[in-house]
Parts: structure tokens; sequence; C-alpha cells
């Protein structure tokens, strides 16, 4: 009866392990970018690790009130472009901590 509560604490140690390698991980990629871009570079887009906008980028050529839907969306597939690599940067390295173990639970922790 002991030695399965000795298993249960190592379980647990390694649990508390894994969670703060885990917060610590989120708080570097915090400080990670990525670029999203659209229209062939012309609107560049940069979000963190914690897929926050950080800042946008137009060049000038694609400033012209007469194309505004257009210049809408180039920000939005931008926007999109940059959000989906930080995803796949924050699963990249999620996954180097967990070593491919299927947790369930831990997407709601990134």
């Amino acid at each position: 009866m002991m030695k399965g509560l000795g298993n249960m604490a190592q379980i647990m140690k390694q649990a508390q392990q894994l969670q703060a390698k885990i917060a610590k991980l989120q708080e570097e990629l915090g400080d990670r970018q990525v670029t999203g871009s659209a229209g062939g570079g012309m609107v560049q887009v940069v979000a963190n690790g914690r897929q926050e906008i950080v800042s946008i980028q137009i060049e000038k050529e694609v400033i012209d009130p007469n194309y505004a839907e257009m210049l809408q969306d180039l920000i939005v597939a931008a926007v999109n472009d940059a959000i989906s690599k930080s995803k796949a940067m924050v699963n990249e390295e999620m996954s180097s901590i967990t070593k491919g173990l299927n947790i369930p639970g831990l997407g709601g922790l990134i």
C-alpha cells in the first residue's frame, strides 16, 4: 500500500516540475517574436508567443484611399499569418518540454 503512495508522490513531483517548465517557457515565449506578412511583404505583422500583435508595418505603396478594402484584407491576412506562426512556435517549444506526451488540458496552458 505504501509503495503506491510513493509512486503517486513521484508522479506529483514530476507534474510540478513539468508545470514549472511550462510556466518558464510561457514567460520566455512572450519575449519571442514572429513576423507574418501578406501582399509580398507589403504588410508585415509582428506577434509574440502570447499571440499578441506587437507591431504592424505597411509599405506606403499600398496606402491608397481607393484601395482601402484591399489594404484591410492584407492586414487581416498578415495578422492571421503572424498568429499562425506564433502558435506553431509555441506548439514546437511546448512539445519539446512534454516530449510529445498527449496531456489532456495542456492546450489550455498556452
